[in-house]
Order: C-alpha cells, then sequence, then structure tokens
C-alpha cells in the first residue's frame, strides 16, 4: 500500500477503505507519511469530502492511535459533555458539580483556551494550588468517591489528531466538515465515557458562525458517537454575543459561583439546564425532561450544587477560602466603565469582538506558549434586548494595564449595537440533534 495512491485515489472521488484509513493514520503519526503527503490528503479531502463511514474509520484510527482511558472502574453511567467553544463559556464549571450533585459520575478531560475563546482549564486555575494534572488512578478514586473530577487532556490523548490538526493549521484545510468532526470526537471517544452531549456554538463569536454549518458538524457528530456505540446527543445554541455576563478566568469562575448559588444569568442558565437535563436522561437519571428539570434546580435551591462544587475544587488542591469568598479570587487593578455613545435598545453584542477585548487585555492566548492573567476580562451590564440611555454603562474593562485598556475600549463600544426599538431575544438552543 503506498501513500500517493491513496492520495490519487480520494483526488478521483474514491473512497477509501477501512485498511487504507488505518495505513494513512498510522503511517503519519509513526514519521513513515511525511506532512507533504498527508497535506496533499488533506486538501484532496477537502474537495472531495468523505462519506459517513469513512469519517468514522479516521475518527476510530485517530482515537486509537493513542490512549483510550477505561473507566470501566467508574461505578454508574458516565456522560461527558463538550462545547466547540464560545465567548464567555464557563458552562462546564456550573454543570459538571450539578450534574454530579445528583449522583451522576462527571469524569470530564478539558483543554485550555487559544484565541479569543476560553479554556475550562485555564479558568479552575483561577484557584490558588487547583491542579488538573491528576494521575488515572487518583481520576476514578476521585469519581468514585465524590462523583467528579476534572483533568487536562494527556499528550497521548488522539496524538494522530493533534499531529494532524497542527498540519491542518498551516495548509487551509481546517474548515472541512468530516476532519473537525473526527478531530473533535476522536478525543471524546478516546476519554472513556458512555454517553456524549455536545454543545455545538453558533453566531458572530462561535467557529461555526454560520448555523447551517453548525447544523451539518452536530449531525456529523452525533452520527460519528452513535456508531463508535456511544449515546450522543447535540444541540446548537447561540454565541452571537458572549454567554452571561463575564468574560476572563476569574469573572467567569465568580459568576459560576453566583449562578450554582441561584443567581446566574438567565441566558447562561437557559443553556446549562437545557445540557443538564440531556446528561440526566442519558444517565437514566430521570425520565423525562421535566422531572431532569426539577431535579437540577432543586439541587440548586438547596445547596447542594454549591456544595459538590467546593468539594471539588478542594479535592484537587484548590483554597476553601476563595470558595467561601470568591472576592479573594484574583482581581485587576484598574476597573473602568464603558458608556454608551447613544441611547436606544440593544441589538446584539458581536461576541467576537468582546472576545478579543478580553484576549487583548491578557486573559487569552494568541499562542500556546502566552501566559493568561486571571484577573483581567469584561463584564457586561447591558445584553440584546435592554433599553439604554446615552452615557449609561454599557460594561467594565477589569485591566491590569492602562495602555491596554485604551486600546480595548472603543472596541467594546463598538461590539454593542444600539437600534431605535426594541428586539425580541432568540432562544439560546436552536436545534437538538439526537440520531
Amino acid at each position: 500500500m503506498r501513500m500517493c495512491d491513496l492520495i490519487l485515489a480520494k483526488k478521483e472521488g474514491r473512497e477509501l477503505t477501512t485498511e487504507e484509513i488505518n495505513f494513512m493514520i498510522k503511517g503519519y503519526s509513526e514519521g513513515a507519511i511525511p506532512d507533504y503527503q498527508m497535506s496533499a490528503m488533506a486538501m484532496a479531502i477537502c474537495f472531495r469530502g468523505m462519506n459517513k463511514r469513512e469519517t468514522l474509520d479516521l475518527t476510530l484510527a485517530m482515537r486509537d492511535s493513542g490512549d483510550v482511558l477505561d473507566l470501566s472502574e467508574i461505578e454508574g453511567m458516565k456522560v461527558d459533555k463538550h462545547s466547540t467553544g464560545g465567548v464567555g463559556d464557563k458552562v462546564s464549571l456550573i454543570l459538571a458539580p450539578l450534574i454530579a450533585s445528583l449522583g451522576v459520575p462527571v469524569a470530564k478531560m478539558s483543554g485550555r483556551g487559544l484565541g479569543h475563546t476560553g479554556g475550562t482549564i485555564d479558568k479552575l486555575e483561577s484557584f490558588d494550588g487547583f491542579s488538573t494534572e491528576i494521575e488515572e488512578t487518583k481520576f476514578i478514586e476521585s469519581v468514585n468517591s465524590i462523583k467528579i473530577a476534572i483533568a487536562g487532556q494527556t499528550a497521548n490523548l488522539a496524538p494522530a489528531d493533534k499531529k494532524l490538526y497542527a498540519l491542518r493549521d498551516v495548509t487551509a484545510t481546517v474548515d472541512e466538515m468530516s476532519l473537525i468532526a473526527g478531530s473533535i470526537m476522536s478525543k471524546k471517544l478516546a476519554s472513556g465515557a458512555d454517553a456524549i452531549v455536545l454543545d455545538v456554538k453558533t453566531g458572530n463569536g462561535a467557529f461555526m458562525q454560520k448555523e447551517e454549518d453548525a447544523l451539518a458538524l452536530a449531525k456529523a457528530m452525533v452520527d460519528i458517537g452513535n456508531r463508535a456505540g456511544k449515546r450522543t446527543t447535540a444541540m446548537i445554541t447561540d454565541m452571537d454575543e458572549p454567554l452571561g455576563n463575564a468574560i476572563g478566568n476569574a469573572l467567569e469562575v465568580k459568576e459560576a459561583m453566583e449562578a450554582l448559588q441561584g443567581n446566574g444569568p438567565k441566558d447562561l442558565m437557559e443553556v446549562v439546564f437545557a445540557l443538564g437535563k440531556e446528561m440526566l436522561l442519558l444517565a437514566g437519571r430521570a425520565e423525562n425532561e421535566k422531572i431532569a428539570e426539577e431535579l437540577l434546580r432543586e439541587s440548586i435551591a438547596q445547596g447542594k450544587a454549591f456544595q459538590k462544587f467546593e468539594e471539588f475544587i478542594l479535592n484537587q488542591g484548590g483554597k476553601k477560602e476563595q470558595v467561601k469568598n470568591a472576592q479573594l479570587l484574583p482581581k485587576a487593578c484598574h476597573v473602568i466603565p464603558v458608556a454608551a455613545k447613544e441611547a436606544g435598545y440593544i441589538k446584539r453584542i458581536f461576541a467576537q469582538e468582546i472576545g478579543l477585548a478580553c484576549m487583548t487585555l491578557g486573559g487569552g492566548r494568541e499562542t500556546k506558549e502566552d501566559q493568561i492573567d486571571p484577573a483581567v476580562g469584561v463584564v457586561l451590564e447591558k445584553k440584546t434586548g435592554d433599553i439604554v440611555k446615552k452615557g449609561e454603562i454599557l460594561a467594565y474593562i477589569h485591566s491590569n494595564d492602562k495602555e491596554k485598556t485604551e486600546i480595548v475600549y472603543e472596541r467594546i463600544q463598538r461590539a454593542y449595537e444600539i437600534v431605535e426599538e426594541k428586539i425580541q431575544k432568540a432562544p439560546m438552543v436552536k436545534h437538538i440533534i439526537r440520531e
């Protein structure tokens, strides 16, 4: 079998067999197939596409290129949740302890942020001493004892995908649906969960800005998950404006803590409850959506969700004082209000602009080597549909650098689109895909 023959076959539109895909991924992982041949194949796939069977084979080959976690020692149905990323997306910080508080095991692998979307690991590290670098035995023990653990993705989790993604990133071959779906799902399938709930964001601040693209990706990933023997559901959720009010690592942790105590922003909690209901249904913890939502709301109202959050943070090295008092989390030196230039109603807030503002302040990474400042970010005071007067505060900038504050001030003003007539905010959940 020769790689050049496979490139030619795909270039001419032929299906690749399971054996050919396995040969290709194994050879590329081990260095037998060079970058220039793999980049040619990636481009051929971009032009010709892959069918459902090919996409599944590609995903499984990348999954099997490294460690596949065995979570069989964890009691109960393990349901994982994955988000394609967005601005202000702190859902995992709320959802993981909330689901765990209801007796469903949460064994989650999470990543760091890159670009204008934040990473769960970076946010959790706002707590002094908190660590996601935990051994597999400790990971399993934690989930069995307190029902929750969140670990950073190991270097050997789907390494073929990591290598291929780096190549796609520099050869303009990122935006092909089979390659995107395979990349995400190879890591999810390697993480060992029994069922998977996917939060696919769409809108200005999302990777998939067009709703039809987000829907196509969601369907592709659900198909892969179900064919791989994992019960899989996807939701298309809105990311046309930031989720919740806080954008920035420690600021989002504070908002998540407030949400777990019953004071979460409406749009954020709409997404949390939608995903949470699906997780409880897949885990067999609730018979229907009504019961599932009642369980979620009850856990928050009775303080069980926040208690589980505290237990989780302490178990992974975080400081009790900071959980008890969120004001002890990292704080910025400067808090500067951003005023509205005109009066009217908020039509939309361009999420990407707010995300880039946060990144400029030091709350995100332009490269993997950049250091995160956990204290900085933006807190929105006005959201879509709100009325605003000229000069009224739209948002607060939390900054440790006055020069950077000046750079992002106008960017945040421009992110707000203000109109004369009130608009109705659309539902946060646009579609649910189960098969």
